[in-house]
This record gives C-alpha cells, structure tokens and sequence, in this order.
C-alpha cells in the first residue's frame, strides 16, 4: 500500500497515551490549533483521530491522511462518529506524497507528526503544495531544545540512538520552525512552551501556531 508505515506496539501505546496527554492539557492545544479555520483542510498524520471531533463547524471537510494502518483504522471509527456533521475521507498515504491536487484545500494540519516523517522538509513542500495560495498551516509539533543546552544534548543523542526505535520513528531533535520558513510558509502566529508541565524529556519543547502560503508564492519551489 502506498503510504504504509507500520508501527503496531508505538501506535497502541499513542492510541493509549493520548488521552492522559489531554488531561494535561493537550486538548486544549489541539482546540487552539484548530480555532478558525474553514473549507477543505488535510490534516497530515491523523493519529488515533482525536481532531475530528474538534474541528469548527466552518470547516466543509477534512482528508485525514494517516500511514500507519492501526491509527488508520482509530481515525475511521472517529470519522464515523462524526459523520453526521463532517465529511471526512480517510486516506492511506505519506506525509511526502500526499493525494491532494495542487491549491485545493483551505488549510494543512500537522499535529505532532512533523517529528516522525521520513523527510519533514518534502513534507512541508507538500502542504505548501496543496495549499491554496493565502491558506494556512497549522502546527502542533514537539521541537529541538534551544542549541547548547544540556536538553539539546540529549535530544541528539537520542535521536542517533534509541529514542527513534522507541517512539514510532519520532526525532526530538529537529527544528521544525526554521523548516516551515524553509518550505516558503510564512508564520504569522507562534507560541514556545514545555509539554507536559513540570516534566523535562526529549519531547518536551512544543510550538504552535500559524503560517500562511504567501498569494503568489512560488508552485515550483514545493516540488
């Protein structure tokens, strides 16, 4: 299958995990990354398909693109459940090639995947892609410690480690602000802060925000 990724003991544990995490205030994070928009959105790496249920009632649709078949198959029950006032249509494929035509969709969502693709920069040229010109991204993603800090260490070398085969392919060291600037989004909106309180890991330093595809930005550079 095209986009296929399998990670079946990460994706359990997420599928388990995610909850918990909303507790401590990722729910509300997610609410904030979703706030406002409207039309035709792709959310990249689906999950377990918690979003769903949060999108406003302006949005008409959402491609939930999500690779790994047991969060496949969690984000299909979810649709389900919101059938009744949301199309969605569920698709198997990657993050890097994504089945959407060029300019077509009101918004992009990445929500905590932007860590585990394969190449995060092909994926970001890929929402850039697909996004009408003036659209939005938005991003919820877990991100490098600042450089020189004793977090940072760690982050890199977990990533040249362990950390990889243990989190579904995730790397907490990337910095994925500068790679969204990079792909020819423009951020307008961003906040910095630790997740979840009070617990320093690999994971802990998260952004989330805004950033627009520029009217007349240039098609060719997203390929």
């Amino acid at each position: 299958m095209a986009g296929q990724k399998s990670h079946p003991l990460f994706a359990r544990m997420y599928t388990r995990l995610r909850p918990a995490m909303d507790r401590q205030g990722a729910a509300g994070h997610r609410r904030r990354l979703l706030d406002g928009l409207a039309g035709r959105i792709v959310e990249v790496g689906s999950g377990d398909g918690a979003n769903l249920a949060l999108y406003p009632a302006a949005v008409t649709s959402v491609v939930a693109v999500e690779p790994e078949p047991y969060l496949r198959a969690q984000t299909q029950r979810q649709a389900a459940e919101v059938a009744s006032r949301l199309e969605v249509e569920v698709a198997d494929a990657a993050a890097e090639r994504l089945p959407i035509a060029d300019g077509s969709v009101d918004g992009v969502v990445v929500s905590l995947v932007l860590c585990s693709v394969s190449d995060q920069q092909a994926a970001l040229k890929e929402a850039f892609r697909v996004l009408r010109p003036g659209g939005q991204l938005r991003f919820y993603e877990h991100v490098a410690a600042p450089r020189g800090t004793r977090l940072a260490k760690v982050q890199r070398i977990g990533d040249a480690t362990l950390w990889p085969l243990m989190t579904g392919g995730c790397h907490a060291s990337r910095n994925t602000e500068t790679a969204i600037e990079a792909a020819g989004f423009v951020i307008d909106e961003i906040e910095r802060f630790a997740f979840p309180p009070g617990q320093a890991t690999p994971a802990s330093p998260h952004i989330l925000g805004r950033a627009t595809r520029p009217a007349g930005g240039d098609e060719g550079s997203s390929r």
